[in-house]
């Protein structure tokens, strides 16, 4: 075992499959103490099975780890709280929140029903803030027993079509831009108890991502899971307490620091909006393009 997280506890939302598998295999390989939570429903968020869950943490225990099954629904306010309190019961502390879960509902916008949009907003939006909240709450209880700050972690998880935009995802896009801009302000907001808060925007094969396009052997590869388990590990030790509010881009061969919104080119106010026709398409010529999925500029 390595010893980058020797000692920490910490909960793997999601933990069951895909990427949240990774996670919570590879924090054990370091040292921590696991709490794999999945309700084990599909990628839609339908029913309900906790055995990926089970299958998790039986193969952390064979390899020697320590980690129990948690079938808490993290979008739900009661349930969040549950699952905090499960980490700090049974391994008498808590360090590290990983923020993982998630489903889609992916249909175009003109399309899309209210109970699609409900679903992956609340999954992803709700599923982040309640545990990120009682996680905090606890916390900061700690900082003020002890009297000084913990070595906390909150790494919560974005996405390029949050980031960037993707077509099809109006719904999940707008829950991960949500999560994004999430973190930024949690992270100013929680620094004083020495919590940090940061977020991956992964590329990688899942159940969620296969089918959506044809992708090469080798492609699959690069996109394996495991490729971006070592930045959220990283994220979570004590190594990383300089690290808070940012954004970084993981697996299919890179990894990036996601910059964000920055302010572009400007003019002074003007009162009558008929002269801003040719303003605005100055503006325009000098403004930098929006970004495609993978963050580069747009060309015409």
């Amino acid at each position: 075992m390595g010893q980058l997280c020797v000692g920490r506890v910490a909960i793997v939302t999601g933990g069951g499959r895909g990427l949240g598998r990774e996670y919570a295999l590879m924090l054990a390989e370091q040292g921590a103490k696991v709490v794999v939570n999945d309700l084990g429903a599909t990628a839609a968020g339908e029913g309900a099975d906790l055995s990926p869950a089970r299958e998790v943490v039986d193969e952390i225990k064979r390899a020697g780890g320590e980690a129990i099954v948690n079938g808490n629904d993290v979008s739900d306010w009661a349930g969040a709280k549950a699952l905090i309190d499960d980490a700090v019961n049974t391994f008498g502390r808590l360090d590290v929140l990983i923020n993982n879960a998630g489903i889609l509902r992916d249909r175009m916008m003109v399309n899309m029903t209210e109970a699609e949009w409900d679903a992956v907003i609340k999954v992803h939006l709700k599923g982040t803030f309640a545990p990120s909240h009682h996680a905090a709450q606890y916390w900061r209880q700690e900082t003020k027993k002890r009297g000084t700050p913990v070595a906390a972690r909150l790494i919560n998880t974005s996405s390029a079509s949050g980031l960037f935009g993707n077509v099809g995802q109006s719904n999940y896009g707008a829950a991960k831009a949500g999560i994004a801009a999430f973190t930024v302000i949690s992270a100013m907001e929680l620094r004083q108890y020495g919590i940090t808060v940061n977020a991956i925007a992964p590329r990688a094969q899942t159940r969620m991502t296969e089918g959506l396009r044809e992708r090469s052997e080798e492609d699959i590869k690069r996109r394996n899971p495991r490729w971006v388990a070592p930045i959220v590990v990283w994220l979570a030790s004590e190594q990383s307490a300089d690290v808070t509010g940012r954004v970084f881009e993981a697996g299919d061969g890179i990894l990036k620091v996601a910059e964000g919104w920055h302010a572009g080119p400007g003019i002074d106010p003007v009162e009558d909006p008929n002269a801003l026709g040719p303003q605005i398409a100055e503006l325009m010529q000098k403004a930098r393009p929006n970004a495609d999925i993978w963050g580069r500029d747009i060309v015409a």
